[in-house]
């Protein structure tokens, strides 16, 4: 039997060696899990604890929001249909108020919970934080300068709605547009004008506002009498008209306080003013001075005052005719001496000189 045969019959030792070394990595690995299990283990369960005590601290803060928003609304239900309910906004505009507030307040809860939450789970890997901060604040700056309008916007929405600046079905002057809030956002709140077009004006862009809508409004009504009328009769008609108006439905409701006769307002040759004024439900000004002003001329005739108003430019009937409307303009030729006469003067003919 030749050499090479033998050799190749012969057992390789690779395979013992193969086995050797495969165990000796199963021993390495056995032992670096058997140091380190106890770290993964401390790891782990620290990273469980921060999730579930962020999930926790995120749920009943977002519970307390919630029923403090409840209570808000059931308080302003309470107060709904009385004496002070009028003077405050109804249940429906601080109902959408308070949701808006507590959505915002939600919101600013998880992010921060949360986000405090991640960090701590980075943390918790031993991942160093300092360069993600600085990168997120490099990001945030430049977030705020590229998209300042939108912060601006938001910004100004959110004091808005805490400041209780108006809220939905409120009358109001933006400046930019004016008409009825159908919609209040933390960037765009919706107007309706006055004929029926909506206007989408960003919070951002609103300098001032002029809320037509809360506290109360004042009807205000001028009487414009001839300057020979008794005024005391003047100020009994008015005031029956007045009195009258305050027991009846809607008005009485629309009114908050008594009409009140101020006095003479102008007093001219021709005409005297006498002003009156009432306190009225806020937005239900125009309304109250219209029916007013029905009333008072009623309430003139029947006493046979009479009402006067401002001398129109053009009287009734034909002018009398100029008499010099037909008469000719003087003309230079009317005067024998004038030059123009002179011109015009035939020259006589010359002499017989023979004679």
């Amino acid at each position: 039997m030749s050499l090479s045969v033998l050799l190749a019959a012969s057992p390789s030792p690779e395979p013992v060696g193969s086995l050797g070394e495969a165990a000796e990595q199963a021993g390495n690995a056995a032992g670096w899990v058997e140091e380190n299990w106890s770290t993964w283990l401390s790891t782990g369960l620290r990273i469980l604890l921060i999730i579930a005590v962020a999930i926790t601290l995120r749920y009943l803060i977002r519970r307390a929001l919630t029923n403090l928003i409840d209570r808000m609304n059931r308080s302003a239900q309470a107060v709904e249909g009385t004496a002070l309910g009028g003077l405050l906004v109804n249940a429906e505009r601080r109902r959408q108020r308070s949701e808006a507030i507590g959505s915002v307040l939600r919101s600013v809860a998880s992010f921060l919970i949360m986000g405090t939450a991640a960090l701590m789970v980075l943390g918790a890997f031993k991942i160093n934080l300092a360069p993600l901060l600085a990168s997120a604040g490099v990001a945030g700056v430049a977030l705020g300068f590229g998209a300042r309008n939108l912060v601006t916007d938001f910004l100004s929405g959110v004091f808005m709605i805490l400041e209780d600046q108006y809220g939905v079905g409120d009358t109001v002057d933006a400046g930019v547009a004016s008409g009825e809030v159908i919609e209040v956002g933390l960037r765009v709140t919706k107007l309706r004008g006055d004929n029926g077009e909506i206007w989408y004006v960003r919070n951002g862009e609103v300098k001032r506002i002029g809320n037509l809508s809360q506290g109360w409004s004042t009807a205000g009504v001028d009487v414009t009498v001839r300057p020979t009328e008794d005024l005391e009769q003047v100020r009994k008609a008015i005031t029956a008209a007045a009195d009258a108006m305050t027991k009846e439905e809607p008005w009485s409701e629309r009114l908050w306080g008594p009409v009140e006769v101020l006095g003479l307002d102008s007093v001219l040759l021709d005409s005297m003013t006498v002003r009156v004024t009432a306190k009225t439900m806020p937005g239900k000004s125009i309304g109250v001075e219209r029916e007013l002003r029905w009333r008072i001329k009623q309430a003139l005739d029947e006493a046979g005052i009479r009402m006067i108003g401002p001398v129109p430019p053009a009287v009734d009937g034909e002018s009398a005719a100029d008499p010099t409307a037909a008469m000719a303009a003087p003309s230079a030729y009317a005067s024998a001496t004038s030059p123009q006469s002179l011109a015009t003067t035939p020259i006589p003919p010359p002499t017989n000189l023979n004679k």
